[in-house]
């Protein structure tokens, strides 16, 4: 969609005729979502955006502002579409068998995701120096003095008129023996946040022994205090963290590399930091597995292996951290496909934009390259489709339904508008599952005739099927899909009839990562409730998604398989089978660890209370006090296995295989997703977002590279 966005705005001046094919009935990929039974939102897994989504924020105020001049858009602006959410928080094992939540808020901070970027801004590795040194002198006064007390040791700002005047503050702090003390580390800390804001061309020197001098002294004096109570614990883990990322990057003469992150590529993130001084329990924190939770950062979906590029973890997370404006976190007001896919729709229909669904590529043909010129690049020749499905009276699908007011996209197909729709639905079509393969009939697009230039924007599990003939003739093609993993995802929500609250949750409303496995993020969602349609309306909406692992792969399975699961094509009932299973898990996890959340959900005789589960039939009588773990089947559960719907992983040493948009090694394509080398390479809206004005870049010269925010990131 931000291919698409770009390429059709009015400053090309209709220069791109833009047609999107679609597999299915509706647009988002791993981001859809669908109206269910009483309207309820349903979605592949837990979708919150981020304050440092600069470039996908400005692309959909700017979708907003186009689609203001419709009357009774229940959504008019994007403020009323989002909200600011100050809520985070991790899960902390109390006991062996106990849990406890440790959740913040963030204050909400100037300016807005997708304004204008302030003339001195933290996209910078010097930057992100100063926002770790300022956090680490209020971290350590805080663990010292509390966070009620006002030290009267603080540190004093550092003000150089010369490297000579910071070297003679450096030697200063050794000479006198600064370090002993609290003080004297607070005062180093300002010291080094002042040498980073003046960005000083010593990295390796003088400044390194002061970085790798002052955190050594910070440990001794403050890891004794961490004992004191749980907040002192989780202080005392922020703060070992952020001296590891500090001294690293110091020692790792990151500022001045001109590879910046990716020179850390090959290290995985726990390895790096613990070479960097950071301590055992740090490393196991809530706090890291929130980290590693977040990117679904396990070797085949197993916690006990967690693996991440430090180069793709340190650059998502400092963005994370220390570049967000309004928000930490943003809340949709809606289903991620009510109130960010739809109104792409409708703005591109506007713009002339042509949509084609029901039609599921099959295979990408690259030119016979006995047919090329001397000096002639290979390029696409023709797409070949299976058409899933024919509009009626060959019209055009209509994909939207209106929920009070607010355009959606639904959980189900409408068969009324298909040829045959009847016939099609009682035979149980599935238009978006890669097991069922049927078609009404095919169609080829040829180069120069129907297309003259491709954006390939299908989800990295689906390109072997898709791509085969690029991954049989192209080396980097090959090991990009055979080197970048994915991993399945699962999700299911609840709808209940007791607000948390009631059940025994005692923290303000939180995103929760870091619980047990196999459901370890948790979000309450209740602010949705007042966007469905029930008669009798829940009190309380709760979404839950981790990693679903991949059965153990067969001992003669290829490369493509270890990275990417098993090919289910001719196994139907895979991915049944697998939805199978997540609901089983769902049951077990509600049954067995809902209790650390809500205690009180549990029943006198100890399992999850089922009769708490609202049915959207509205038949809430039938969930009795007799009421059993049946009553999760009116619930939604969903298993992500579908090759494109799989996360994109990033390991150690995988950032060499990503492919760029901008690689114009044939003449007449060009790639999109968050699988591309587009500068963020984790798997998140901002990263696909990137990619996508990559793409239009490559095909229009637009948008400006310089323009697109955090792609030049180091």
């Amino acid at each position: 969609m931000a291919a698409a966005f770009e390429l059709t705005r009015p400053e090309h001046r209709g220069r791109f005729q833009v047609t999107v094919y679609q597999l299915g009935w509706r647009l988002g990929g791993k981001g859809a979502s669908g109206r269910g039974p009483a309207d309820r939102i349903e979605e592949h897994g837990l979708h919150i955006w981020m304050g440092f989504y600069e470039n996908a924020f400005r692309l959909l105020r700017e979708c907003y502002a186009e689609l203001s001049d419709q009357p009774g858009r229940r959504f008019a602006d994007w403020r009323d579409a989002f909200s600011i959410e100050p809520g985070v928080g991790v899960m902390a094992r109390k006991t062996p068998d106990g849990w406890e939540p440790w959740t913040a808020a963030f204050a909400p901070r100037a300016g807005m995701p997708g304004d204008p970027l302030p003339g001195r801004h933290s996209f910078t590795i010097a930057g992100y120096l100063v926002e770790i040194a300022g956090m680490l002198q209020a971290a350590l006064a805080n663990l010292q003095f509390g966070a009620s007390s006002e030290p009267d040791n603080a540190a004093r700002p550092f003000d150089f008129n010369s490297n000579e005047e910071l070297a003679a503050a450096i030697a200063k702090v050794f000479k006198f023996g600064l370090l002993a003390t609290f003080a004297g580390a607070l005062q180093a800390l300002a010291l080094l946040e002042a040498a980073f804001r003046a960005a000083a061309p010593d990295w390796s020197g003088a400044l390194r022994d002061l970085t790798e001098a002052a955190a050594g002294a910070i440990r001794r004096l403050a890891e004794p205090l961490a004992d004191r109570d749980s907040d002192s614990r989780r202080l005392w883990d922020v703060i070992d963290l952020n001296l590891a990322v500090m001294t690293g990057i110091i020692r790792f003469g990151l500022a001045a590399d001109p590879r910046g992150f990716d020179a850390l590529d090959n290290y995985e993130l726990r390895d790096w930091l613990k070479l960097n001084g950071a301590g055992a329990r740090a490393l196991d924190s809530p706090l890291m597995h929130g980290v590693y939770d977040l990117a679904f950062a396990y070797a085949g979906a197993d916690p006990a292996r967690p693996r991440q590029a430090a180069s793709v973890a340190l650059r998502g997370t400092l963005r994370m951290f220390f570049t967000w404006r309004g928000a930490f976190f943003w809340r949709m007001h809606a289903g991620m496909g009510d109130v960010v896919f739809a109104p792409f729709y409708q703005a591109l229909k506007r713009r002339g934009v042509r949509f084609c669904f029901f039609h599921r590529l099959e295979n990408l043909r690259l030119a016979d390259p006995a047919t090329l010129a001397p000096g002639e690049r290979s390029y696409v020749a023709a797409l070949d489709f299976d058409v899933q499905a024919d509009v009626a009276n060959g019209g055009e699908y209509q994909p939207l339904i209106d929920v009070r007011g607010l355009p959606c996209w639904p959980s189900a197909p409408d068969f009324s508008q298909l040829a045959d729709g009847a016939r099609m639905a009682q035979e149980g079509r599935e238009f978006e599952s890669f097991a069922d393969r049927r078609r009404v009939h095919s169609l080829t697009l040829r180069a120069g005739t129907d297309f003259d230039a491709v954006v390939l924007a299908v989800g990295l599990g689906a390109l072997p099927q898709v791509a085969r003939e690029l991954i049989a003739r192209d080396r980097r093609w090959r090991e990009m899909v055979e080197n970048l993993p994915t991993v399945a995802t699962q999700a299911f929500q609840i709808w209940l009839r007791e607000d948390f609250a009631s059940l025994g949750w005692t923290e303000p409303r939180a995103v929760v990562s870091g619980f047990i496995h196999p459901f370890d993020t948790f979000a309450d969602m209740g602010h949705l409730l007042p966007q469905e349609s029930w008669t009798m309306r829940p009190r309380a909406l709760g979404y839950f998604c981790s990693a679903l692992p991949d059965p153990p792969p067969a001992r003669d399975a290829n490369p493509v398989e270890r990275a990417h699961g098993p090919s289910f094509a001719s196994d139907p009932d895979y991915a049944h089978r697998r939805r199978r299973e997540v609901r089983e898990s769902a049951v077990g996890f509600l049954d067995r660890d809902a209790a650390a959340l809500w205690p009180r959900a549990v029943a006198p005789s100890g399992g999850f209370r089922w009769e708490l589960l609202a049915d959207p039939s509205g038949n809430w009588d039938a969930n009795g006090s007799g009421a059993t773990a049946a009553c999760f089947d009116s619930q939604f559960w969903t298993a992500n296995v579908n090759p494109s719907d799989r996360y994109v992983q990033s390991p150690p040493g995988s950032t060499r295989y990503r492919i760029s948009p901008l690689d114009n090694t044939y003449d007449n394509l060009t790639i999109a997703g968050d699988w591309t080398a587009c500068g963020l390479n984790v798997g998140c809206v901002e990263a696909a977002v990137i990619s996508g004005q990559l793409a239009a870049h490559a095909l229009s010269g637009a948008p400006k590279l310089e323009e697109i925010v955090g792609y030049d990131h180091p």
